[in-house]
């Protein structure tokens, strides 16, 4: 275990030691609480609560806090407690009243399972909990941790079980630490995507269409647009062929692939008219219907690999508590890609792969982490071909020296997978590009290519993608450029402003130049005040640069520039500056204008 492992360790020892302290002070205040589950997870932990006649809100929390305050100065122990008798602590959880605990500890009955005391320095016990631990030795370890926010959650996460309400909190081993997350946080409420869309004009989601089906703005239809043009430009660049599939399927193509033995419940079925019609579902994936292109003719290893994209909008099931803005959506376009190769090309296309991410994520200043997924407990195909695979995906990084961590038992249920976790502009990590290794689907559909002996051999099949989806994608770059999309991407890439309506036929000729060169421009020609019009386009708008004229510019052949987030930005000749915009827009960021001497 490397020092990053051991930290991680370590921070999740302490978090997971500070719920049941949260729990504790609960119980401590509410008396009839009964407690559910209080795991540690990535950015701090939660603990879930059935409290009878009381509703958590802000002053809660504060009250919460301060007990739990009060629990850490008493310096308190842990300590593990192997359960002699489960029956007899069964029957003891049910006369409490904490149904939640009876039923855990009922499943995991022949686990060893343990408690875990919190005792006083004088050994009395002040607070159990059915718990695996590890735990922290005593308190004084606590040192930073803040309660954030609650929110419904059904037990078991099924809506048939009783709504609880769960506390979500963090801590860190240091008020700096602390302090700098929540920091962070605050960040992240002003970046917050779905704010954004709203102040922006960006997208919309109505429930007279359905949770997790979005409306795409004209402001960031335009933004799309771009990267999409990007994507088919990049795609073409590096030898793959753009394909078209359609949105429904028999049921039986689903059979064929695997899909409805594991992901029936993430699938959209179209209603039958009558029994003897052919069931129809609306596709999840693409990859069926690329492989049916691929089977669509003979192949020879001469016409390996053939990489083959698609925009492929598919739709797929989500809880609705589950759904939020552009980052959870129930019907999204993949940037999809299926590249069918041999074995002894796998190393070589999945090093292509990375390129391109690496490139991409380039134009958007953002870095990444990098995940290997292996093997599910729930999986098909055989394992040789699974060692195989993930043999394969380690060799292609480890050739490159890139560093990466194994995420046991998280891979697709058809192969193992290489994640991107990409870092944004506040330091957030997101899951967004994925390599996935897969044996299985070309030979349940008996996909062949003749090989320079003859005879005829299964493909390897590898699904990419490199922005993951275009709704969520989009939701991360709201976010991660808060609102203020770079100049190639904006949907106003500048604003024209006269000082004075005499000044508005000369702000015109340099709109109608600007527009003539595709540039998409504005001019501001509304009767408020020249710094309220450069404030609003700049501020609220964020539009990358406003030009101002006035009677000086005018006279000059000039513009006055004004640069977002970068104040006044000199005077230009019209037309240089015109020609230095496009070639910033032309090279994607790449050559940013400078300010005027």
């Amino acid at each position: 275990m490397d020092e990053k492992d051991i930290k991680a360790q370590e921070l999740h020892t302490l978090r997971h030691s500070c719920s049941h302290i949260m729990a504790q002070a609960v119980q401590n205040l509410y008396p009839n609480a009964k407690l559910a589950i209080g795991p540690a997870i990535d950015n701090g932990f939660y603990y879930d609560f059935d409290i009878e006649g009381v509703t958590l809100n802000e002053e809660s929390l504060e009250n919460i806090e301060k007990e739990m305050k009060k629990l850490v100065d008493k310096d308190l122990r842990f300590e593990k407690y192997v359960i002699p008798d489960v029956q007899a602590q069964i029957d003891e959880f049910k006369a409490q009243g904490e149904i939640y605990k009876a039923e855990l500890l009922e499943e995991h009955r022949n686990d060893n399972p343990t408690l875990y005391l919190t005792k006083d320095k004088d050994g009395n016990v002040l607070f159990n909990d059915l718990c695996s631990g590890p735990h922290l030795e005593n308190t004084r370890k606590i040192k930073a941790f803040k309660l954030l926010s609650v929110a419904g959650a059904y037990w078991r996460g099924s809506e048939k079980n009783k709504m609880l309400q769960r506390i979500y909190a963090t801590a860190f081993a240091s008020k700096d630490e602390l302090k700098e997350y929540l920091t962070m946080l605050e960040e992240a409420k002003k970046r917050d995507h779905r704010k954004l869309g709203k102040e922006l004009d960006l997208f919309s989601v109505h429930d007279e269409i359905g949770a997790g089906l979005v409306l795409w703005h004209p402001n960031l239809a335009v933004v799309r647009e771009n990267i999409e043009n990007y994507w088919r430009e990049e795609h073409r660049k590096r030898g793959y062929v753009i394909v078209n599939t359609p949105q429904i399927a028999k049921s039986k193509l689903w059979e064929v692939s695997g899909h409805i033995d594991h992901y029936r419940e993430n699938m959209f079925f179209v209603q039958k008219e009558n029994e003897e019609d052919d069931q129809f579902i609306i596709k999840p994936m693409n990859c069926p219907f690329h492989i049916l292109i691929y089977a669509a003719q003979r192949r020879s290893y001469r016409d390996l690999p053939i990489r083959m994209a698609e925009l492929g909008t598919v739709y797929r099931k989500e809880k609705s508590g589950a759904l939020g803005g552009l980052t959870r959506v129930q019907g999204f376009t993949q940037d999809d890609a299926h590249i069918f190769c041999t074995p002894e090309q796998i190393v070589n296309e999945i090093n292509e792969i990375i390129d391109f991410v690496q490139d991409a994520m380039s134009i958007f200043n953002m870095t990444f982490e990098v995940e290997l997924s292996t093997r599910p407990e729930s999986y098909v195909g055989d394992l040789e071909h699974w060692n195989m695979a993930e043999a394969g995906l380690k060799e292609a990084l480890d050739k490159r020296g890139m560093k990466y961590d194994i995420n046991e038992g998280d891979g697709a249920f058809y192969g193992p997978k290489i994640d991107f976790k990409f870092k944004d502009a506040i330091g957030r990590t997101w899951q967004c590009a994925t390599i996935q290794l897969d044996f299985n689907l070309p030979i349940r559909f008996d996909l062949k290519y003749q090989d320079k002996d003859g005879e005829l051999k299964t493909p390897i099949m590898l699904h990419r993608v490199v922005f993951g989806s275009m709704e969520r994608f989009h939701g991360i770059l709201i976010e991660h450029f808060a609102g203020a999309f770079p100049a190639w991407l904006a949907p106003i890439q500048a604003a024209v402003v006269p000082i004075a309506d005499r000044h508005i036929e000369a702000c015109d000729t340099v709109f109608k130049k600007l527009k003539d060169k595709g540039i998409r421009v504005t001019l501001d020609d509304r009767s408020e005040s020249m710094n309220y019009k450069i404030r609003d386009n700049l501020q609220n708008k964020k539009i990358p640069y406003v030009l101002v004229l006035g009677d000086k510019e005018i006279a000059d052949g000039t513009v006055a520039v004004r640069a977002r987030g970068r104040g006044p930005f000199g005077t230009f000749n019209a037309d240089d500056f015109i020609e230095k915009l496009e070639n910033e827009i032309n090279s994607k960021g790449k050559n940013i204008i400078e300010k005027a001497e």
